[in-house]
């Protein structure tokens, strides 16, 4: 598909800009392209043209979709994950952006232990203090941390959060900067680096690279724009 390799490489050339303007290193920032709702007809297609992150909000899908994909690809977790999803969500994802409790990192944890495998999560935290989205508290950050590390079949890479819903540029920053601040905080207690940033969408990545996300979660961007709607 034409309009996915142009869409991409115009994100792209968009990442380049913001970066430059404060002085960031482009090749620092990961993009995963979220392909919810997206045939996996055109998740191939994307493959294709080189491609290689993906990221999906729903176990389910992705379990449908993955195995008639063909390539080198990953898949990160980046919505919501329910504990009783954790043994498929194991299997499939590279990343789990979305750990928010204590009680699903170590249900993580315990899958991964059977697969023999070390699991990488980031810490999902609201940011926005909305009630209505997922992810530990800000002040309880820290103690959700603590407990991953102990799991020993987990990775522990960084932290991850949603903007808020706004065209108010300073909501935005303020919500991206709280989680850099946050996670530099966290890595000095720890005494541990955490690297990634997973912070921004289609309609404020650029401010979150800015702001100094190292992953950024595009979807509508890459496969939408230009596609008829899909």
């Amino acid at each position: 598909m034409v309009f996915v390799r142009e869409a991409y490489e115009s994100v792209i050339q968009e990442i380049e800009r913001a970066a430059s303007r404060v002085g960031r290193n482009p090749d620092e920032v990961k993009i995963v392209a979220v392909s919810k709702d997206v045939p996996h007809e055109i998740i191939q297609s994307a493959i294709d043209v080189g491609i290689s992150i993906f990221g999906e909000n729903r176990v389910q899908e992705a379990a449908a979709k993955i195995p008639k994909l063909k390539g080198t690809f990953s898949f990160h977790m980046v919505g919501h994950l329910q504990s009783n999803k954790a043994k498929d969500a194991v299997r499939l994802f590279d990343v789990i952006h979305s750990i928010d409790k204590i009680s699903t990192a170590q249900k993580v944890d315990a899958e991964a232990a059977k697969l023999g495998k070390r699991q990488k999560v980031l810490i999902q935290v609201n940011t926005t203090q909305e009630a209505t989205k997922s992810g530990v508290a800000p002040q309880d950050a820290l103690g959700l941390c603590e407990a991953v590390v102990q799991c020993a079949h987990l990775e522990l890479c960084g932290l991850m959060t949603i903007g808020p819903l706004t065209s108010d540029e300073g909501a935005i920053r303020t919500s991206f900067r709280m989680l850099r601040e946050l996670r530099d905080e966290i890595s000095s207690a720890l005494r541990m680096p955490l690297k990634e940033l997973s912070m921004g969408m289609s309609s404020d990545f650029t401010i979150a690279v800015e702001e100094g996300a190292t992953i950024l979660r595009i979807g509508t961007r890459i496969f939408k724009a230009g596609a008829g709607g899909r």
